[in-house]
């Protein structure tokens, strides 16, 4: 039952984020970036427990075994996680924030990465979002 309980939470809690990611992507477009910052950082507090300023500070090798090892977060964790960071990065690019947005987009993408391995299974939302996070950053470091 618990099993059952911790997965259906992590769903609901996917579930919100979808609708959290299409407000946010709303407001980038409408420009109201401010709004759409507080809500990020809300959403790191939300979801994860943590202040985005935590998971800025992660480096992107030690990111993955911190976050299993010492918070056991789920790969539902991790995958609210690399939603977060791919959010922020968008909002950077707003700011003309090159670095910061390089890093989220990185450290995003690493997510992304490790969920593919540990899960062994194709998802091709999860392909679609590598291959656009790649374009970015190498649209980013040519620039």
């Amino acid at each position: 039952m618990a099993m059952s309980y911790s997965r259906d939470y992590i769903m609901r809690m996917l579930e919100m984020l979808t609708e959290l990611v299409a407000l946010i992507i709303g407001l980038i477009k409408k420009g109201d970036v401010q709004l759409a910052q507080k809500k990020i950082n809300s959403a790191y507090k939300d979801f994860l427990k943590q202040d985005a300023a935590y998971f800025h500070a992660l480096s992107v090798d030690k990111m993955k075994a911190e976050l299993i090892e010492q918070h056991a977060y789920t790969n539902g964790h991790l995958q609210i996680l690399s939603e977060l960071f791919y959010l922020e990065a968008e909002l950077s690019k707003t700011f003309d924030q090159k670095q910061h947005t390089i890093n989220c987009f990185r450290k995003s993408l690493c997510i992304l990465n490790f969920l593919e391995q540990a899960d062994g299974s194709y998802s091709m939302e999860r392909e679609q979002k590598k291959h656009t996070i790649k374009k970015e950053l190498f649209k980013l470091q040519t620039n």
